[in-house]
C-alpha cells in the first residue's frame, strides 16, 4: 500500500516524516532519484527508506510504504491512494523556499521568491495553488489533510489523529517523543529556519505580496483552507 505524503515544498513535509519515525517507526521514501534532504540532515534522522519497488509493485504490496512528494497530484496517483496531505499558509511556503533557495547567496531571495511565485508548471511541483488545489480536490476521506499551523502547535496530537483515523492498523511506538524545535535547529539552524506561522508578515514584499494573491490558482487555495485575506 501506499500512503502519500504530499505538500508543496517547505510545508513542513521534513518535521512530518521524522514524526512519523519516532512515532510510530515508519520510514518514508521519495518520489524523486534522490533525498536531498535525508542526504542534507541524515537518513536515520529523517526516518529514510530506500523505494526499491515500482508504485504498481508498492501498491500492491501488504506493508504500508510512506512515499514523500512535492509534486502536483499526477498520473502516478490512484485516485483510491491514502494520502496525508500537509498544507501551510501558501506565503509562508514561498517565502521559506526561496530563503533556501538562496541559503548561499541570500542578496537573490527577492528574485527567487518571484520565480517561485510565478511558477505555471502543469506537472511537477507548479504553483503553490494549484499544488494544494490538485490534492484537495475533489475532496477524499482517504486523503487527510493536515495543517502546518497544527502541527507545529501540537505535533504529537495532529500525527496521532491523522494516523489514527487513516491508518488505525498502525499504532504508536511506546516510548516515542516528538523532537523539540531546539532540537532540530541543533542539527541544521538553516533548514529548521523559523518554525512559526506568519513568517511572511516581515519577510514578503508588498510587491510580491500582491502577485501572489493575482494568481487564480492560490487565491482559490487560500480560500478554500481559510487563510485571511490579501491585506493579512
Amino acid at each position: 500500500m501506499i500512503v502519500w505524503l504530499a505538500s508543496f515544498p517547505r510545508s513542513g513535509n521534513t518535521f512530518l516524516r521524522i514524526l512519523l519515525s519516532r512515532l510510530y517507526g515508519v520510514r518514508s521514501s521519495t518520489v524523486y532519484d534522490v533525498d536531498g534532504v535525508a542526504r542534507r540532515l541524515g537518513e536515520r534522522f529523517v526516518g529514510y527508506e530506500e523505494r526499491s519497488a515500482s508504485y504498481a509493485a508498492t501498491r500492491a504490496s501488504s506493508t504500508v510504504h510512506f512515499v514523500k512528494t512535492h509534486r502536483q497530484r499526477d498520473l502516478d496517483v490512484e485516485e483510491g491512494d491514502r494520502a496525508i496531505c500537509l498544507v501551510r499558509d501558501g506565503r509562508d511556503s514561498l517565502v521559506s523556499w526561496a530563503r533556501m533557495m538562496s541559503e548561499d547567496e541570500p542578496s537573490q531571495f527577492e528574485a527567487r521568491l518571484r520565480e517561485i511565485v510565478e511558477r505555471d508548471t502543469p506537472t511537477g511541483t507548479g504553483g503553490w495553488g494549484a499544488n494544494v488545489l490538485s490534492w484537495m480536490r475533489p475532496a477524499a476521506g482517504h486523503r487527510m489533510v493536515l495543517r502546518y499551523d497544527d502541527l507545529i502547535a501540537d505535533p504529537v496530537r495532529s500525527v496521532t489523529e491523522a494516523m489514527t483515523a487513516l491508518l488505525p492498523e498502525i499504532q504508536p511506538i511506546e516510548g516515542g517523543e516528538a523532537p523539540d524545535f531546539a532540537a532540530l535547529r541543533e542539527r541544521d539552524a538553516l533548514f529548521f529556519r523559523r518554525g512559526i506561522v506568519g513568517s511572511h508578515r516581515d519577510e514578503l514584499p508588498d510587491e510580491l505580496h500582491e502577485l501572489f494573491w493575482s494568481r487564480p490558482g492560490n487565491a482559490a487555495a487560500m480560500a478554500l483552507l481559510g487563510y485571511g485575506d490579501p491585506r493579512t
